[in-house]
């Protein structure tokens, strides 16, 4: 295996626990965000396809709210904060993992490097 695809290999862990990272960030952030009850499709459908596609939905009784349904309910995106921390937490490991290899790589490269040059 190349250098290049090593680096390349540890560059695309970094991106995917990235994306995983911002991902369950934004879910917690939108977790109690109400869902438009009008709009196209209904149920808010709109607004959850926009946030990462959730489609299952809690529903909380609060007529006042001006979200409401028809029948006073609020539509909140149906987001387990629980399993959301626990990939936040799993991914920012997975991420210095990522990093410490890539460290590892660079060190490496450095090191063979020196090694030719006062050889030379």
């Amino acid at each position: 295996m190349s250098i290049e695809s090593l680096f390349s290999v540890t560059r695309s862990g970094l991106d995917f626990e990235r994306a995983r990272v911002e991902q369950a960030a934004r879910n917690i952030a939108t977790s109690n965000t109400p869902l438009d009850p009008n709009a196209p499709g209904g149920s808010g459908s709109g607004f959850s396809s926009a946030v990462g596609g959730v489609s299952a939905q809690r529903l909380v009784r609060d007529p006042g709210n001006p979200m409401a349904d028809a029948q006073g309910m609020v539509h909140y995106p149906k987001i387990d904060l629980v399993e959301e921390m626990s990939t936040l937490v799993t991914a920012s490991r997975g991420y210095e993992a990522n990093l410490r290899a890539f460290n590892a790589l660079h060190s490496m490269l450095f090191s063979a490097l020196e090694i030719g040059r006062s050889q030379g």
